[in-house]
């Protein structure tokens, strides 16, 4: 009797009787209801759209793409596709030139085949162009693994437009290999015929060299061509499939909108040298078209003052209207009186090199010179410059109330400029990055205190 009391009261329930246990089971498949029509009905965190599937990926654990819509879902399958697209065809770019130099090369240089004048003429800049690519490849793989690292599978957070943009100082190099070409080819074909033991390494190399894959050398010299014009492509199937809210959608048109204009600028080059083939040409619009005038400009810039590319950045460059007056009485008489004439103006500073790396030498380092340097534009496309470059640690800028819509640049020692826009805000604009510099490199500051004018009777202590 006693063993059966004890089981009595090891049976008693919770407490809870039927009745509410049926009425809790009746909430919890309300519950449950609710949490389903939720779930049908929730945004899609790429879009906004509330367009997402009831069940969810419960096998795959990926809640982030359980939180997208089948048309989303797609795009960042797209997306990743063509980013990793992109890489690995910078990689086999990469690899050819690397055939192109180890395979036929150095082993010409080290037989003796040509002369080191030869072999510039042939190859080209192709050494630079394989730093290039190994540094641009380097930093690519290295978004690719942080992005796996990150638990992020759809390699959302590779931005190649904004890496595209800290390596566009490769665009130029690809323009000179490009303009190059013609008489690259044309040596190549007068160096084989007149040379027996060049045409038998050739054909050897062609036909018994595995790494060749069969091809010849003209194939291989073709590769960065090809790779150059394929660029806008690849980067408009990742804008395709890149939602305009991503953070790299920017980085990505303006990336595209570079290669393409830099494309034009080269077909332009190759017409005024009489060459007779083209890069694949693009639709030139007028946006397209400043920016090639752009590009002709840097490069007349950059010739002038003899800088490296690496180390030159262009703070602003445009048009400005400038007046040289005669005497110092214009401000009296005011800007009316003289006579102005429309000038191309681009203002360069020349920064120190954090490091060797092409994305790190990008950071802002310590500013060792600035220049202005002057350009009038031609009717007929070319550029003339109106005189050497003005170097601002040896020029004075200073303003006037009595005229606040010019700036007056004063060279020490030598002649005065007055200039404007036609804009009044973008006169100061100019105004005050000229005189940014100026100051920051004037040696005279140190002398006068950095006043602008030595008569100023503006009341200062001396340190």
């Amino acid at each position: 009797a006693t063993q059966t009391k004890s089981m009595d009261v090891g049976r008693a329930d919770s407490g809870i009787g039927q009745m509410p246990a049926r009425k809790w089971r009746n909430r919890a498949s309300e519950t449950l209801s609710s949490l389903q029509a939720w779930e049908a009905h929730r945004l899609c965190t790429d879009c906004g759209e509330r367009d997402l599937p009831v069940e969810t990926d419960v096998q795959n654990c990926n809640q982030r793409r359980a939180d997208l819509c089948e048309k989303c879902r797609k795009r960042r399958t797209e997306r990743k596709e063509s980013v990793l697209e992109f890489v690995n065809t910078e990689a086999s770019y990469g690899e050819d030139l690397r055939i192109i130099k180890e395979e036929f090369y150095l082993p010409m240089q080290a037989a003796g085949l040509l002369s080191q004048e030869q072999l510039l003429g042939i190859f080209s800049n192709i050494q630079e162009l394989i730093d290039l690519n190994e540094n641009f490849l380097e930093i690519l793989q290295e978004e690719i693994d942080q992005a796996f690292d990150q638990g992020d599978a759809d390699l959302m957070t590779v931005c190649i437009g904004e890496v595209f943009l800290e390596f566009v100082n490769m665009l130029p190099a690809f323009q000179t290999y490009c303009l190059q070409q013609s008489s690259s080819v044309n040596m190549l074909n007068t160096l084989e015929k007149e040379k027996e033991l060049l045409r038998i390494f050739l054909n050897v190399s062609q036909n018994d060299n595995t790494a060749l894959r069969r091809m010849n050398l003209r194939s291989f010299l073709m590769a960065p061509l090809q790779r150059v014009t394929k660029y806008p492509l690849l980067l408009s199937r990742i804008i395709k499939a890149t939602t305009e809210y991503h953070p790299d959608h920017g980085s990505l048109r303006e990336a595209k909108s570079r290669i393409e204009s830099h494309l034009e600028h080269i077909n332009m080059k190759t017409k005024q040298e009489g060459n007779t083939w083209t890069l694949r040409s693009f639709r030139q619009d007028s946006k397209k078209k400043r920016e090639v005038i752009n590009i002709e400009m840097r490069e007349t810039a950059l010739k002038t003052v003899g800088w490296l590319r690496e180390e030159t950045r262009f703070v602003m460059e445009g048009s400005l209207q400038l007046a040289q007056p005669p005497d110092g009485q214009w401000v009296k008489k005011g800007s009316k009186t003289l006579k102005f004439q429309n000038m191309q103006v681009l203002l360069l500073v020349n920064m120190k090199r954090v490091s060797e790396s092409s994305l790190e030498s990008a950071e802002p380092g310590p500013v060792k010179d600035a220049v202005l340097v002057l350009i009038r534009d031609k009717n007929n496309g070319k550029f003339h410059l109106l005189r050497e470059p003005l170097r601002l640690s040896n020029c004075i800028v200073s303003t006037d109330p009595d005229c606040d819509d010019t700036f007056e640049l004063i060279e020490i020692r030598r002649e005065a400029f007055v200039f404007r826009d036609s804009d009044r805000a973008r006169t100061h604009h100019w105004f005050r990055q000229i005189r940014r510099y100026s100051r920051e490199l004037g040696s005279w500051k140190k002398r006068r205190n950095a006043l602008p004018n030595i008569m100023i009777s503006t009341p200062h202590t001396r340190p």
